[in-house]
C-alpha cells in the first residue's frame, strides 16, 4: 500500500534479503527530516498545513502568531540558539576543552548537527536508546555516560562498531560485575573490536552512579585488563551530584578525578590487556551545565601523561538555556567576562478563561511545559486585539493542570480572553521532551524552521 511518509530515517537497505545496506552522509539523513509530512501528530502546527512537508512549511516563513498556529505552541528563538552554540564553542576553544554536549536535553539531529558543525567533538547519551537515535543520523562519535549492562544493547553497539570502523563510541564502567556482564554479552555477540570504557568516580556517598572509591576504581579498571571485550580508555564522572556542592567541594572531587588518571597511568593501566593495543589518547570527562568552570580550572592542572589527553566537557543545557534552574546555576553568572546565554524557549498559551479578577486560566499545563523544577514565568502579553507585546505585569503563575496554566492576576493586572501570554520555561531537558516539532522563530515571528525531536 503507498503512503506518504519517509522511510525509515538513516536505514536505506535494498529490496533483497542480502543487499548491501548503503548510509546516506550525515547531513542527508538531517536534510530528509524536511521530507517528513506534517499531520496531526504534531501539536501547535497550523491545521491548514496538513500534508505539506516540514520543509514546504518552513519555506512558507509564516508568522507564529498570525500564520495559522494554533495555541500552546512552543517557541525556540533562532537569534538565542545561534548565540547559545557560539558561546560554548567559543568557551571551549578558550579553555582547552573537547565538547560533547549531552543530547538528551533536545534529542534533536538537527541540534547535533549544529553543534557539531560549532566545534562538538561528539554527542553524549544516556541511554543506549539515545545513542540509536544518534547513530540512524550519522553521529560518529557517542559517549554514553552510564554503565551498558543490557545484552540486546551490546549486541546492538558491537555490529555498529564492525559495521563502520571510523564509529568510536565510549560508556562508563563502575563494577567488577558490570564489567562482566559486558565481556559475557559482547563475546556472545562475537564482537571483533573492543568497547572503549572509561571507569567513572562517583561524586560521593549518597550520589548517584559511579565507583565510590579509588580501591574501587582500581578494582574496576582490573576486570577491564583482564578481559579483551574491552578496553580502558580514561576516566569520568559528574559532578553536578557532589553532596551538598559548592565551588569547593566540586574542585576537590575535580581534583580526585584528574589524580585517579594520573594515578591509572603511572601504573600502566592505559596500556591495554594482554596481546590488545592500548587507547590512543587518555579521555577525561566531567562537566554538566552548572559546574563547567570548575571543569575547565581543574582540568587545565591535568599534567603530561603517557598519551595525549583529551578533556572532555558534556554540558548539554545550554542550547537552549532557559529562564528559571539554569538562569539561576550557570556558570557565566560566576564569570560574566566570559559571556552569557540567553533563554531560547517561549511558551505562548492563549486566555480561556477569566473567571475573576484575581483569576485567569491559559490553554497551556503539565503536558506543554515543564514543571518539575519550577512553574513557568509569565514574560509578556500579546494582546488579543491589537498583537501589540507588553510586560506581563501583575500576572503569577500558580499552578498547572493536565492542559490549564493557573494564573493570579493583580487587581488592574490588563488581561482578557484571547490573549496570548508568553511563558519563560526552567529546565530544557523536561521542556524538549513534549513536543516533537518546535518552531524555530526569528524574532520578528517568522518561523524560519522547524526542528524535530526523538524521544
Amino acid at each position: 500500500m503507498a503512503t506518504d511518509r519517509p522511510a525509515p530515517l538513516g536505514d536505506e537497505h535494498g529490496d533483497h534479503p542480502g543487499d548491501v545496506r548503503v548510509d546516506p552522509p550525515a547531513g542527508a539523513r538531517v536534510d530528509r527530516l524536511a521530507d517528513e509530512r506534517v499531520d496531526h501528530r504534531f501539536k501547535g502546527l497550523p491545521p491548514d498545513a496538513e500534508g505539506l512537508t516540514v520543509g514546504a512549511l518552513a519555506a512558507q516563513r509564516r508568522d507564529l502568531f498570525t500564520g495559522g498556529f494554533t495555541t500552546p505552541v512552543l517557541a525556540l528563538s533562532a537569534e538565542s540558539l545561534t548565540h547559545n552554540l557560539a558561546l560554548l564553542e567559543t568557551y571551549a576553544e578558550r579553555h582547552g576543552l573537547a565538547f560533547a554536549p549531552h543530547g538528551k536535553t533536545s534529542m534533536s539531529p538537527q541540534l547535533f548537527a549544529r553543534q557539531l558543525a560549532h566545534g562538538a567533538w561528539g554527542i553524549t547519551a544516556a541511554l543506549p536508546h539515545q545513542a540509536r537515535v544518534y547513530r540512524a543520523f550519522g553521529i560518529q562519535r557517542i559517549f554514553l555516560a552510564n554503565e551498558v549492562v543490557d545484552a540486546a544493547a551490546l549486541r546492538w553497539v558491537a555490529g555498529e562498531l564492525d559495521r563502520d570502523p571510523d564509529f568510536r563510541f565510549l560508556c562508563y564502567v563502575d563494577s567488577v560485575r558490570g564489567v562482566a556482564l559486558m565481556d559475557e554479552a559482547l563475546r556472545a555477540a562475537g564482537a571483533t573490536r573492543p568497547v572503549e570504557v572509561v571507569v567513572e568516580l562517583g561524586a560521593g556517598e549518597g550520589a548517584r552512579t559511579g565507583a565510590r572509591t579509588e580501591a574501587d576504581c582500581a578494582a574496576v579498571a582490573d576486570a577491564v585488563a583482564a578481559v579483551t571485550t574491552l578496553r580502558l580508555a580514561g576516566v569520568a564522572g559528574y559532578e553536578g551530584e557532589v553532596p551538598d556542592a559548592d565551588a569547593d567541594r566540586v574542585r576537590a572531587w575535580l581534583r580526585r578525578l584528574v589524580a585517579l588518571a594520573v594515578e591509572f597511568d603511572k601504573a600502566g593501566r592505559f596500556a591495554g590487556a594482554e596481546g590488545q593495543a592500548g587507547p590512543d589518547e587518555i579521555v577525561v570527562s566531567a562537566g554538566g551545565s552548572a559546574w563547567f568552570d570548575a571543569v575547565a580550572d581543574v582540568f587545565a592542572e591535568i599534567p603530561a601523561l603517557s598519551l595525549p589527553v583529551r578533556k572532555l566537557l558534556r554540558s548539554g543545557a545550554y542550547v537552549s538555556h532557559d529562564d528559571g534552574h539554569y538562569s539561576r546555576l550557570t556558570p557565566f553568572n560566576r564569570v560574566p567576562e566570559e559571556g552569557a546565554l540567553e533563554p531560547a524557549f517561549r511558551l505562548w498559551a492563549q486566555v480561556v478563561s477569566r473567571p475573576s479578577a484575581g483569576q485567569a486560566f491559559l490553554n497551556a499545563g503539565k503536558r506543554d511545559a515543564a514543571y518539575d523544577l519550577d512553574l513557568p514565568r509569565a514574560q509578556v502579553i500579546r494582546d488579543g486585539r491589537t498583537g501589540e507585546v507588553r510586560p506581563a505585569t501583575g500576572l503569577t503563575v500558580t499552578g498547572l493542570s493536565d492542559q490549564h496554566t493557573w494564573v493570579s492576576t493583580d487587581e488592574g493586572a490588563e488581561l482578557e480572553v484571547g490573549d496570548w501570554v508568553g511563558l519563560g520555561l526552567s529546565h530544557p531537558c523536561t521542556s524538549f521532551d513534549k513536543w516533537q516539532l518546535i518552531p524555530l522563530v526569528e524574532a520578528d515571528g517568522t518561523v524560519t524552521d522547524l526542528i524535530r525531536t526523538f524521544f
